[in-house]
């Protein structure tokens, strides 16, 4: 009698849990975004004839219940948690998460994309410059490049920067590895902080002859900084602080966005505060913008091929230079850069990250 009472408790405080979370999930008003998965989330889909008989519906409410599940976040976290804490697991879906930063596993090797990415340069050099162009290449380490060999998976860095060099051939090499360190990047992003690479910044100007300036404020975002590890950490992470460089010369720069045809300023507070806060820097992933810089008046002028690091060393480069000029092939074909820029005697740096590079199919 005893064990018959316990099952039907068990069963009574089962299906009144299913229900509960049930009339949760009908009742409560759908999300339109997953700030902590960084996505939209599905919605309640229509219903029509069509889409009862071919099966859709069917397929797109199951999306919507699982995107829209009560204490989704909630769940995700005690995932994660269990799998490091009980299974000990290193990474999370590729991405190591340690007590205070996280990092994306970069693994394997892809010769195969550093190879289609030496060449889409090597095209783009025989197609639009000449002998009176000064052309340069720098690659910037992901964070797992900081890594111990013995305890992560990792890329084999000295391999990958070896093919790198062998399949560009001509350009010349600025190696900024030397100048940069873990705590130079974010702790909850892939990317660099602005105000840890002014070092770096001289470095590519020393190569490429011009000065650059490292007399700046140092300004704190008035937001806090989630990146976008921060989301596949579910609460593991910390918010942290972002800051931005700036002087009086830099307050003078005019920028202007060709992809939407209009002026930008160095740095937008609201996108700070945005889904993808790394867009304060340049408004992010644009695919053709210039800095003018009307203190700089030694003629000299850079374009820069790049990826979404450059958003925030580009203002830094841009103290040496009276113009410089942001291609990202990524969304502009290569093979139409030639109705947009006009490379005569400009100084051009090749500037991507190991992660980009490794994954290039994104270039064309």
């Amino acid at each position: 009698m005893l064990e018959k009472t316990k099952n039907m408790l068990t069963l009574i405080l089962l299906g009144g849990f299913i229900c509960v979370l049930s009339l949760t999930c009908i009742l409560k008003k759908p999300q339109a975004i997953s700030y902590s998965e960084r996505r939209k989330l599905a919605q309640f889909p229509q219903i029509s004839i069509e889409s009862m008989q071919s099966g859709q519906f069917t397929q797109e409410f199951e999306r919507y219940a699982s995107d829209q599940f009560p204490l989704r976040d909630t769940f995700l976290q005690l995932n994660v948690h269990y799998a490091k804490d009980i299974l000990r697991k290193k990474d999370i879906n590729q991405l190591y998460i340690r007590t205070k930063d996280a990092i994306a596993m970069e693994y394997p090797l892809h010769k195969a994309s550093l190879q289609h990415a030496a060449k889409l340069w090597k095209s783009i050099q025989q197609r639009y410059f000449t002998d009176a162009n000064h052309v340069y290449y720098s690659i910037i380490p992901d964070k797992s490049y900081f890594l111990s060999d013995d305890e992560y998976l990792k890329l084999d860095y000295a391999a990958f920067f070896e093919e790198m060099h062998r399949q560009v051939g001509d350009m010349t090499y600025i190696d900024i590895l030397p100048y940069l360190q873990l705590t130079d990047y974010y702790r909850s992003d892939p990317h660099w902080r602005q105000e840890k690479i002014i070092d770096v910044a001289q470095v590519l100007g020393e190569h490429m002859g011009v000065s650059i300036a490292g007399d700046y404020t140092i300004e704190k975002v008035d937001a806090p900084f989630y990146g976008s590890y921060y989301a596949r950490s579910f609460g593991m992470l910390k918010a942290e602080d972002m800051y931005y460089v700036t002087n009086d010369a830099m307050q003078q720069y005019r920028v202007y966005d060709y992809q939407n045809q209009r002026e930008i300023p160095i740095y937008d507070p609201t996108k700070a505060k945005g889904k993808d806060p790394y867009e304060f820097y340049l408004s992010g992933p644009l695919s053709y913008l210039t800095i003018e810089n009307p203190n700089a008046q030694n003629g000299r002028e850079l374009v820069v091929f790049r990826d979404s690091f450059a958003s925030s060393i580009a203002p830094l480069l841009a103290s040496g230079y009276q113009k410089v000029s942001l291609l990202d092939i990524r969304y502009l074909p290569s093979s139409m850069l030639g109705s947009y820029v006009d490379f005569s005697d400009k100084d051009v740096l090749f500037l991507y990250s190991t992660s980009v590079l490794n994954h290039s199919e994104t270039l064309k």
